[in-house]
């Protein structure tokens, strides 16, 4: 195992952890700053204000993109292991 194969590895581990986490980081992102904007807007200083928005974004994002989520992971895990004797090998 030299060093491009680690570092390519590392690399689609990465860029999986970023496809998989992404949706549902701008969910949040968005939805706290809609109610940012909402609590400026009204002034409102309450700080656990977000938290309940976030949570149904973030469950209701699962839901739609979970299928999706799946198929990624275990797409790469399955290209994982097929390629594992070649990773041992080099």
């Amino acid at each position: 195992m030299n060093e491009d194969l680690v570092i390519t590895l590392g690399g689609n581990a990465l860029k999986t952890t970023a496809m998989l986490a992404s949706p549902l980081l701008i969910g949040a992102l968005v939805t706290g700053l809609i109610v940012s904007i909402f609590q400026a807007i009204t002034q409102i200083n309450e700080a656990t204000l977000t938290f309940i928005p976030k949570m149904i974004v973030v469950a209701l994002v699962i839901v739609l993109t979970g299928p999706w989520m799946l198929d990624v992971i275990k797409s790469y895990t399955v290209e994982l292991y097929e390629n594992v004797h070649t990773y041992v090998r080099e």
